[in-house]
């Protein structure tokens, strides 16, 4: 196989060297790949991606991330700290479009493969540089992680019950995937004006302005009013009420959210009691706010007296907006995951398992995405690309095996 290709996808014809670690720029890697790039995983000979011990371990060794988040990529090994194997990265570079990476400040640029020298090799390249701080600014050489973009961006202080510790918002990895996903903006708008000017760029992508990016009116109410937003538990009730989760009577819970008097009205036909709605009591959502505890109390109390099914057929019934709060059991028996093809069976060839990863996001109706096979070996592709990119023969490729270059 001389060239991956995807005829019909969009990104056909794009080639992606992802020699980041993890997450947040492989999995904008990850995503173009969906999209019909061509991606070259550039791992370490010993160890590779960390990301492949990063996880519940397989059979096979790599684990449910690697094989999830991996999906779709050629694995190339290469030593960027041998000369003879930045000079192999840098013939992979004059080939390529996009490189992602998301090394400390300045790493690359110590094994001189910096920005500048990379566009000197290839003027259209597209370089995405993902780092906790950016490439600029005071903490720039700091090490980030999303757990730390998390506490920096704001999102973390805001996690968690009234005047209890703050929490993890949701995913630790969150940041990560957020960064990645602007990235891929990013990458995406440099490759539309290199198609109009043959320029390149680099995307400067800092984990923390992702999740501060996530924060809605979180600026521009300290701002005018010097307001600080602190933590409200399940129900955030600055703007809606009721707003939250609230546990019903077989131990599970929902989401109600009721962000105007129409859809109150609608709750309060769901519980049987639409005069809660009028205006003498609260159908306005000022007053609900002002007394936003006795309304939480009420819906609390009707959820509290119903099973989870039934507090959402009525919900539903009335077009409440409500939903169950699904842990990945409940998923699993989703017929709206099904029906969009959420959750997709891939088999691993080495193993004989069937792994269940998510599905390719977002739909594109004329040229959708897809998902060829999981997570590469270490190494599993470095002959075939080099022979058939950089057009080494079998016994260059193991001169520089046996000296551990790749």
């Amino acid at each position: 196989m001389t060239e991956k290709t995807s005829p019909g996808l969009p990104l056909a014809g794009i080639r992606v060297i992802d020699v980041a670690t993890v997450i947040a720029a492989p999995y904008c890697a990850t995503i173009l790949g969906e999209f019909g790039a061509d991606v070259l995983k550039v791992e370490h000979p010993v160890g590779g991606d960390a990301l492949r011990r990063f996880g519940t371990p397989t059979r096979r060794g790599d684990t449910l991330t690697w094989l999830s988040e991996a999906r779709n990529k050629r694995s190339v090994t290469i030593d960027l700290h041998r000369p003879e194997g930045v000079e192999l990265f840098k013939e992979l570079i004059a080939r390529s479009d996009v490189l992602c990476e998301n090394f400390r400040t300045g790493t690359l640029e110590k094994w001189g493969l910096g920005w500048e020298v990379l566009h000197a090799i290839n003027p259209g390249l597209i370089m995405l540089r993902v780092t906790g701080y950016g490439q600029t600014g005071p903490y720039s050489d700091r090490p980030g992680f999303a757990r730390v973009a998390h506490a920096v961006g704001g999102i973390a202080y805001l996690a968690g019950m009234p005047r209890g510790t703050p929490v993890t918002p949701g995913s630790t990895t969150l940041g990560d995937y957020l960064t990645g996903l602007y990235g891929c903006i990013g990458v995406l708008m440099a490759l539309r004006h290199r198609d109009r000017t043959g320029c390149g760029q680099y995307v400067d992508a800092a984990l923390y302005e992702s999740v501060f990016r996530c924060t809605d009116e979180l600026a521009p109410a300290y701002g005018m009013y010097g307001v600080v937003r602190e933590r409200h538990g399940p129900s955030h009730n600055d703007f809606a009420c009721p707003h939250g989760h609230f546990p019903t009577r077989d131990g599970k819970w929902v989401a109600i959210s009721c962000a105007t008097d129409k859809l109150f009205a609608r709750l309060a036909k769901a519980m049987d009691r639409p005069e809660l709605a009028s205006s003498s009591i609260y159908g306005d959502q000022k007053i609900r706010l002002e007394h936003r505890h006795d309304v939480n109390e009420i819906v609390r109390d009707w959820c509290g007296s119903l099973s989870r099914e039934e507090v959402l057929e009525r919900c539903y019934a009335t077009a409440t907006p409500a939903a169950p709060l699904n842990n990945i059991a409940d998923i699993f028996g989703d017929r709206q995951f099904h029906a969009r093809r959420n959750l997709v069976a891939m088999d691993e060839p080495e193993t004989g398992e069937t792994v269940i990863i998510p599905g390719v996001i977002p739909a594109l109706s004329e040229t959708p995405g897809r998902i060829e096979h999981l997570g590469p070996k270490l190494g599993e592709h470095t002959n075939e690309v080099l022979r058939d990119l950089l057009g080494l023969d079998e016994q260059q490729i193991e001169e520089l095996r046996a000296k551990r270059v790749i």
